[in-house]
């Protein structure tokens, strides 16, 4: 069974996540959705909340199954006896980081590979900190993230529900 991981904070889920997920899970038998758990970061959702989110942005992707994990990348993804890392790409600035991080992976644990998908273009321009942002100041964010999304981010930032 070919399987691989597709790390991140999705703090929130936004489209341009769930694009990544549903074509990396056409690419392979089963993919982790990887939910990191960072004691560096003061994310705006508990990593429970970010679980239970993707879960519900998923629940029609018959082979993802959602896991949170904490450390490096490379230890949670030996302890499932997984060697393939997705990672999205959505500007040649991403790009930079993810190949050091890429080739780190692979010097740490040298049968871990990784596979970049350029994001839709459509997502091109979206991240988890736009969308708290807009968010933060009463803005629309239904263009960036699912429905059941939206009330849950304005309520962090305690604005009334739309």
């Amino acid at each position: 069974m070919r399987a691989a991981i597709y790390p991140g904070s999705f703090d929130p889920v936004t489209f341009g996540h769930i694009d990544v997920i549903e074509r990396s899970s056409k690419l392979v038998d089963q993919l982790i959705v990887g939910v990191l758990n960072n004691n560096t970061k003061s994310p705006l959702f508990s990593v429970d909340e970010r679980v239970n989110m993707l879960k519900e942005a998923t629940k029609d992707f018959g082979n993802v199954e959602i896991i949170s994990f904490s450390g490096l990348l490379v230890d949670f993804a030996q302890s499932h006896n997984i060697h393939i890392l997705v990672r999205g790409l959505r500007a040649i600035t991403d790009f930079e980081f993810e190949l050091q991080m890429a080739q780190t992976n692979r010097i740490i644990n040298p049968d871990i590979d990784t596979i970049f998908l350029t994001t839709n273009l459509q997502y091109a321009y979206l991240s988890s900190s736009n969308v708290k942002e807009v968010a933060m100041y009463n803005g629309d964010i239904s263009h960036f993230v699912p429905g059941f999304v939206i009330n849950k981010v304005y309520e962090k930032f305690g604005i009334p529900k739309r």
